[in-house]
């Protein structure tokens, strides 16, 4: 049966990290062999049931729904996967294992760079807009992914835990140059900024268009570039707010 790290890392190793899907298949000049046969059928199984997950969850769709989409019997996706829940598993360590490498990748980057002047708001940026290029650029997969990973995330039954097994080390790194750029911030209220900050970008990941009704057409839930253009700095702002230290002594009379 197919090894969920081994998927997540061979689709880390494509071109440009994963982030684009082939539009076409390129004609070939030889046949292909049996590995390389498995590997494609894969990737067909993987990219139809994430867009479907994507839009149904994990318990509205089946293995015969996944099939009909890929256009094989349903016995097939069993050679491929034992069921449905080991098929979302690889569908969701997939981007996973991109997301978190560039954006732990960026985050030492920004350290390096920036070492004695961390900044929230650059922290953020380096977080943020490194996630959100993968949804500006990465096509249609990576937009299906993001509604998707907002749906794990909002899930109490067992959301938390699949978001804590593929994301804390990068989380936590955030956070621990979060609280090197704020020292004197209770860790306390640090902790509650990322909630809020991961709390919105989870949304925005979910596109459920609401945000283009209340605005009467001025917004476009679409519309990554604007939310890379502002969410960093409005959440840095929020960091800032709260992690001040309070001055709690009264002035005396």
């Amino acid at each position: 049966m197919t090894d969920h790290v081994d998927l997540a890392a061979a689709y880390a190793a494509r071109p440009e990290g994963g982030a684009n899907l082939p539009a076409a298949r390129k004609p070939r000049s030889k046949p292909q062999s049996k590995a390389e046969r498995r590997a494609e059928t894969t990737e067909q199984i993987l990219d139809a049931a994430e867009y479907l997950f994507s839009r149904h969850g994990l318990y509205g769709v089946t293995l015969k729904d996944v099939a009909k989409r890929v256009g094989v019997h349903h016995t097939l996706l069993n050679y491929y996967f034992d069921d449905k829940q080991k098929l979302f598993d690889a569908v969701f360590a997939r981007r996973a294992a991109v997301t978190n490498e560039r954006r732990m990748k960026a985050l030492d980057d920004y350290e390096r760079a920036n070492a004695g002047n961390l900044t929230v708001e650059g922290a953020l940026h380096t977080f943020l807009d490194t996630d959100l290029d993968l949804y500006i650029n990465g096509g249609e997969g990576w937009r299906n992914y993001g509604a998707l990973a907002s749906q794990v995330a909002n899930t109490p039954q067992w959301g938390a835990e699949m978001m804590d097994e593929h994301f804390d080390p990068v989380v936590l790194r955030l956070i621990d140059i979060i609280n090197r750029a704020l020292p004197e911030a209770d860790k306390v209220d640090v902790f509650w900024g990322y909630h809020f900050v991961t709390g919105a970008l989870m949304l925005t990941l979910a596109r459920t268009g609401r945000i283009d009704k209340l605005s009467g057409g001025l917004c476009n839930s679409e519309d990554f570039v604007a939310v890379k253009e502002r969410m960093a700095t409005f959440m840095a702002a929020g960091f800032n707010a709260i992690c001040t230290p309070k001055n709690t002594g009264s002035a005396a009379d």
